[in-house]
């Protein structure tokens, strides 16, 4: 088969397109013939070097969010068919552990990560436990399923599990024309939060509005702060969604009203935060980090997106060849939405 490879640690020439044995679905496993995938900013990371994740190996094939179809069933596999279109969970649980048993799988130590420690979608074909397969429903296209898993589901268990957004909340979500912030803004809305949205630059700005956000603020520019709290009537926002890091971090508790939540769980500006510790417990302020979503809840968060009529944001496509170009685009800074590569 065909694969962007990393080959190893540094720049876009670490990606080489070229052909690599078929993989084989063992017993349990399913093949998918390989229709589309997006990036995410974890590619990038992990080509740049060190590794993010543990278990690593070179060479890598990157790609979480994968779509296709069944090419091939393992031994033992019943529960679809060849030919079945599907959406991979991305997340493979080991099953057996104590987390795992008791339903905590977001913590097993032994989980891999397609496209993250396992090989992803950025080939042709991709083995998966059978039990990580999702029907796409006849209505959704491949483009617009593969720009689901990742920022949906991590929307999802921001704002729905840790942060448990209420009808009538104020939520600030920074980096709005990002892929993750595109589905909060929209996912905020549809359980009747209102929406402060940031961004670098009107045209962001702009998308935000399109995707349903009541108000819109330029985080370089403008005092975003100040915004929430003018939007409030001086009380402050119930709700900050940030995976933006320390640029915006610290700022963030003050948009916050008392016992306010800020719910992060991005590091793209920095590993490091600095943050007013009196005034964070003076307010009462709850610091939720998002761990990994759950294997449950990511099913939950597929029926609830294919019940629902919401926009699937690309912002731009490319062929498997394209890969480097694909990342380089990543590494803009200008995308807005999702980056898809075409198989």
């Amino acid at each position: 088969m065909k694969a962007a490879v990393q080959v190893g640690f540094g720049g876009l020439d670490q990606l080489q397109v070229k052909e690599v044995p078929d993989p084989r679905p063992a017993a349990g496993e399913v093949l998918v013939r390989v229709r589309a995938t997006t990036l995410n900013r974890l590619d990038v990371i992990q080509r740049e070097g060190p590794a993010l994740l543990p278990h690593f190996q070179l060479p890598h094939i990157a790609g979480m969010d994968v779509v296709g179809e069944v090419a091939e069933l393992g031994d033992g596999v019943r529960s679809v068919s060849e030919g079945d279109r599907v959406l991979l969970n991305p997340a493979l649980h080991c099953g057996t552990c104590e987390w795992c048993e008791r339903g905590e799988d977001p913590f097993c130590p032994a989980t891999r990560v397609i496209g993250g420690n396992h090989p992803g979608g950025y080939a042709e074909l991709c083995t998966v436990p059978a039990s990580h397969v999702h029907p796409i429903p006849d209505h959704v296209s491949f483009e617009e399923a593969a720009t689901v898993p990742t920022i949906w589901s991590t929307a999802w268990q921001a704002l729905v599990v840790r942060g448990q957004v209420r009808p009538g909340e104020w939520v600030l979500i920074h980096a709005a024309a990002s892929g993750v912030s595109t589905a909060a803004i929209q996912l905020a809305k549809r359980v009747g939060a209102k929406v402060l949205a940031t961004a670098g630059s009107e045209r962001k700005l702009d998308l935000a509005r399109k995707l349903g956000a009541d108000l819109g603020v330029n985080n370089r520019s403008d005092d975003f702060v100040k915004h929430a709290r003018e939007a409030t009537g001086g009380r402050g926002v119930d709700v900050v969604f940030d995976h933006v890091g320390p640029a915006l971090f610290g700022r963030s508790l003050f948009a916050l009203k008392p016992r306010g939540r800020l719910v992060f769980c991005g590091s793209t500006t920095g590993r490091e935060a600095a943050i007013d510790l009196p005034y964070a417990y003076h307010f009462g302020i709850s610091l939720l980090g998002v761990e990994p979503y759950s294997y449950t809840g990511f099913a939950e968060m597929l029926d609830f997106y294919w019940g629902e009529r919401f926009v699937a944001v690309i912002d731009t496509e490319f062929g498997l060849d394209e890969a480097a170009q694909a990342q380089a685009r990543m590494e803009s800074g200008e995308a807005m939405g999702k980056i898809l590569l075409r198989l």
